[in-house]
């Protein structure tokens, strides 16, 4: 593959889209936009290995295992991460039957230890002690000002629970530039990213190029490539807030990305090649 980025930028043009006809943006949030939830992946891993293995050592293999799931669901409700992980608890066979939990439960474990980073850093914004620059993606407040410019409706839609993603929205300073603010409920019929594409464009009578799709995750990018519409990935690197994940990229790229960005540190020139006057 050719790689091309867009003149003196990192902005990587990987398939050439329709341009100029975006009317509705969908972000992905955690990873996207916020890093509040940034290392949720070395919290998932622990858990799923310890409910797998339960009194038995962990061999490599499982840890493997663990993260080839977590790779390939990020971005889809964390409810169905622990479907998989109750499926594989089973085929493992090393913990008994009547100890094996309901995904909602292991949901809990894993959401109990995971709000306690979430709730340290959002004590720091309320402190000072952190601005909101370090806990978001370089570049993006920016982008959001900007793209706000633009004749669109913009909106979240998150795998996070619908409640905590619209807190932690508002706790960076993002929620006012959203019509919407999605995040998982109880049951698929109920919400998923897929049906929140299908149900945009069947809204709206949209044609696929009118809906741009922004996300660190495969899932948000497959769905809207489906529906026809523009994937902007974004490869972020959340320990440090910027520059390229490259392990990341690549998961997008096999997603369907038709544009790749590390940040977004070039909102200027991103917004100019979207939205071409």
């Amino acid at each position: 593959m050719n790689t091309t980025y867009l003149p003196g930028t990192q902005i990587e043009i990987i398939n050439e889209v329709e341009r100029g006809k975006i009317k509705h943006v969908l972000f992905d949030f955690d990873g996207t936009i916020s890093l509040l939830r940034e290392g949720w992946q070395r919290i998932m891993v622990p858990v799923c290995v310890e409910m797998i293995c339960g009194d038995t050592e962990p061999t490599q293999a499982i840890i493997d295992e663990v993260n080839v799931m977590i790779d390939e669901t990020t971005g889809i409700q964390t409810i169905f991460q622990m479907q998989r992980l109750q499926e594989m608890v089973r085929a493992h066979g090393l913990v008994p039957e009547d100890k094996i939990m309901e995904p909602i439960d292991y949901k809990k474990v894993y959401n109990d230890r995971l709000m306690e980073p979430v709730r340290a850093r959002i004590a720091q914004l309320d402190s000072g002690e952190k601005t909101v620059e370090d806990y978001t993606v370089r570049g993006v407040l920016r982008f959001l000002e900007l793209i706000a410019q633009q004749d669109v409706s913009m909106y979240v839609f998150s795998g996070t629970d619908r409640d905590d993603v619209r807190n932690e929205a508002a706790r960076v300073g993002v929620a006012p530039y959203f019509k919407e603010i999605w995040g998982a409920l109880p049951s698929v019929e109920e919400y998923s990213k897929e049906k929140i594409i299908r149900d945009i464009i069947a809204e709206h009578h949209l044609e696929g190029p009118q809906v741009l799709a922004i996300g660190d995750g495969p899932v948000e990018l497959r769905n809207v490539k489906e529906a026809g519409g523009i994937a902007l990935g974004i490869a972020s690197d959340e320990v440090n807030g910027k520059g390229w994940d490259m392990s990341k990229r690549l998961r997008l790229l096999r997603a369907g990305a038709d544009i790749l960005i590390p940040d977004f540190l070039e909102a200027d020139k991103l917004i100019e090649y979207l939205f071409p006057k």
